[in-house]
């Protein structure tokens, strides 16, 4: 038999080694688990530190493929990550080439353990763009894409999320394909000085279990003047949602900070037509902007391919949510074979938690093709931030093909907007152009109907309203507004705001419609 002592009859020091002992084993018997708050430790590290320009290390072979050669660049499917695990997830890369022109680090977790991803050549296929002899191992990757059966439970190569190229990330739901992009953050977004665009420069993604639905990714956001932490979640669905959890921290002051970006294509469509003869009646990812505000307004604003540079924005004091839309998604809507503009989906920021004052900003921009990205939306705090300052924001991207589902049934939407020069209707029935410009503007919605008489408040500035008059749409079963306008000073947009109340109680049965006509 062994004779205990108790621990009041050991020397001192012999109980500091004996607690020193005991805190040892109980450290190795536990598992470290990194979390989010490690990527806000980096972070915070990295802002307190002087900016460091990542370095390019590229040949120019790769440097100067055009984007369609360098679409050619294909991953071995066979070598995806987690190809060999029970997992419906699985992970593939994007090589670096054009201006993908920086690696980043990818990492996995594995039971708790960081793991880096090591770029491996073999993962490519490069001889599609005859570069199957370059020595590339000392390159990395540029990104990284999500395969998961989201279409058919057999088919495990569905791909429904893709990050490359500074903080852009892009995600599908079931039957959709990919349109607009979503952004970590943007800074000076159409500002004079120039944009900055931050990058994800390191990610750490969790290999998830086999019955994992959902997958968590964490990134390190890096710039000249900002850094940030982020945890994505991202769950496969017929509407896909990602939850983002980001804590930005300043290493300098920033005139217009962007949360939650939106990036968009807008070519084209009936409420601008194009200038050209084309059979397609739209080319766009998104054709409007949809606010919720705090007060249960909605808004739509119809985007625009304006001839210069356009802002707009909606100040808002916690404000429910925005979102960049697809409204239209009908094959007839586009009439296009090849990229199918009606299986884009929308993207609702559904804001989590209170963001305070501040506006939704709407910024423009010329473009003469469907290759340049010309539509940017996101939220501008009204606080200036400056440096060591920090910034805690959350919120769910929605993606969906049906964001009829948003809309609460009192509400009725403006389903189409349509542009035409204003006419009138002579004696002898032949319409006669009066000089002013005209909008179209069908709603619909369950609250709408014939027996209820309904009436139109309207309102503009640099210009004047002819006429606006309401008429009862059979094919919709919604009333359709026309409203003849005259442009005071050609050179500035017009900003025109149409809304559906009833005619006997003044209660207002629409989203408040918020069309700009653009300066010529």
């Amino acid at each position: 038999m062994y004779n205990l002592l108790p621990i009041s009859q050991f020397s001192k020091t012999a109980t500091c080694k004996m607690l020193c002992i005991v805190s040892a084993l109980c450290i190795s018997f536990s598992s470290y688990a990194f979390s989010f708050n490690d990527v806000v430790t980096k972070a915070e590290k990295l802002a307190k530190k002087s900016y460091v320009q990542p370095s390019k290390n590229i040949p120019n072979e790769l440097a100067s493929l055009q984007f369609a050669d360098y679409q050619k660049i294909q991953f071995n499917h066979e070598k995806a990550y987690w190809n060999d695990k029970k997992t419906r997830f699985k992970l593939e890369f994007y090589h670096e080439g054009m201006y993908f022109d920086t690696p980043v680090q990818i990492n996995e977790i594995v039971n708790n353990q960081v793991n880096e991803i090591k770029f491996d050549p073999s993962y490519f296929d490069l001889s599609k763009v005859g570069l199957d002899h370059l020595n590339t191992k000392k390159l990395g990757f540029a990104g990284f894409k999500v395969h998961y059966p989201i279409n058919n439970p057999t088919k495990t190569d569905d791909e429904i999320f893709t990050a490359l190229g500074g903080s852009y990330f892009r995600a599908v739901g079931k039957d959709q394909r990919y349109g607009l992009s979503a952004r970590g953050l943007a800074i000076d977004t159409g500002e004079m000085t120039g944009e900055e665009f931050p990058r994800f420069k390191e990610f750490w993604i969790e290999r998830p279990s086999p019955k994992q639905k959902h997958l968590v990714i964490y990134a390190l956001l890096d710039s000249p003047r900002v850094t940030g932490a982020y945890k994505l979640i991202l769950v496969p669905s017929v509407d896909t949602t990602i939850t983002v959890q980001a804590k930005i921290f300043f290493r300098d002051s920033v005139k217009k900070l962007g949360i939650a970006p939106l990036t968009s294509m807008y070519l084209f469509g009936p409420n601008q037509p194009s200038p050209l003869l084309n059979y397609r009646p739209a080319m766009h990812d998104s054709n409007g902007l949809s606010i919720l505000s705090n007060s249960g307004e909605w808004i739509w604003r119809p985007l625009n391919n304006p001839k210069r540079l356009s802002f707009s924005s909606y100040s808002f004091e916690d404000p429910k949510g925005f979102g960049l839309i697809q409204r239209d998604n009908g094959f007839e809507d586009y009439q296009d074979l090849d990229d199918h503009y009606e299986l884009r989906p929308s993207v609702w920021t559904e804001i989590l938690g209170n963001w305070q004052k501040g506006r939704v900003e709407l910024v423009e921009i010329p473009t003469a093709d469907e290759t340049n990205d010309n539509i940017v939306s996101f939220w501008v705090p009204e606080k200036q931030y400056k440096a060591g300052d920090s910034l805690d924001v959350k919120y769910r991207l929605h993606y969906s093909l049906n964001e009829k589902q948003r809309y609460p049934e009192n509400v009725a939407r403006a389903i189409s907007t349509r542009l035409s020069l204003g006419d009138i209707k002579q004696a002898n029935l032949i319409r006669k152009l009066d000089g002013s410009n005209a909008y179209v503007i069908d709603f619909a919605g369950s609250n709408l109907s014939e027996q209820e008489p309904v009436k139109a408040i309207s309102s503009i500035n640099n210009g004047s309203i002819v006429s606006c008059d309401v008429q009862y749409n059979s094919v919709t079963k919604g009333w359709r507004v026309l409203i003849r306008f005259n442009v005071q000073d050609n050179k500035k947009p017009t900003d025109i705001r149409v809304q559906l109340a009833s005619e006997k109680t003044n209660q207002i049965l629409s989203e408040t419609w918020s069309g700009q006509y653009p300066g010529q």
